[in-house]
């Protein structure tokens, strides 16, 4: 498996550039031992876990060095003052060129890790989208988009696309059979990650193209 490299390092932080297929951090079974924070941690031992990226996707994933700048990084996050962009393919075209999503989410207990659409009892979820290729990808019945979420809910992302009907290829958990199939890896990427740099306050932006 390839293994994450760095896109920024400071005596204050570090961003990877995490490979789909790596976990952020340790699961609960003995080959989800190795992760994205094990790999960092063997060489950088400061650095401490301030967000996550699912296991199957692929793109910028944020560490602090030391407990006060996890501290002040874990606040950027609750205020919001941290934005996110991801990059998708999805299925079919949405017929408008941008729209949000602001379906509440809940875990699907009986089939954890999956999470749900509750309108009842889900926590608030806001997802932005906006076409990449508004003709969609020629003759694949699919179409590149850009992903602005507001909140940070597990499998957000997927579980909104899939809500509205345009599933991300290459999706296990909520696609169809035939859009899972069509790629064998998640077609999302966290392309783009800014935020305030916990020492000097200025705007740190940071890119990764996606590698599909």
């Amino acid at each position: 498996m390839e293994r994450p490299f760095i896109v920024h390092l400071d005596p204050h932080l570090l961003v990877v550039d995490k490979p789909a297929g790596l976990p952020s951090v340790p699961g609960r079974t003995p080959e989800l031992q190795d992760c994205a924070a094990s790999r960092v941690q063997a060489l950088y031992g400061d650095a401490l876990v301030v967000h996550r990226l699912d296991m199957a996707t692929s793109g910028l994933l944020l560490f602090a060095r030391g407990l006060q700048a996890q501290r002040v990084l874990n606040r950027a996050f609750e205020q919001r003052r941290v934005e996110k962009a991801y990059v998708a393919v999805v299925r079919g075209r949405p017929p408008q060129a941008r729209g949000s999503i602001a379906l509440p989410l809940i875990a699907d207990w009986p089939r954890r890790p999956r999470q749900m659409v509750d309108l009842e009892r889900g926590k608030p979820s806001l997802t932005h989208w906006e076409l990449l290729e508004p003709q969609g990808l020629q003759g694949q019945d699919c179409t590149r988009v850009q992903l602005r979420p507001v909140t940070g809910r597990s499998h957000q992302l997927r579980v909104h696309l899939a809500a509205i009907g345009h599933p991300i290829l290459g999706d296990d958990l909520y696609a169809d059979e035939d859009t899972h199939a069509r790629s064998s890896r998640l077609l999302l990427h966290a392309t783009a990650l800014s935020f305030p740099h916990p020492d000097t306050e200025q705007t740190i932006s940071l890119h990764s193209a996606a590698p599909f």
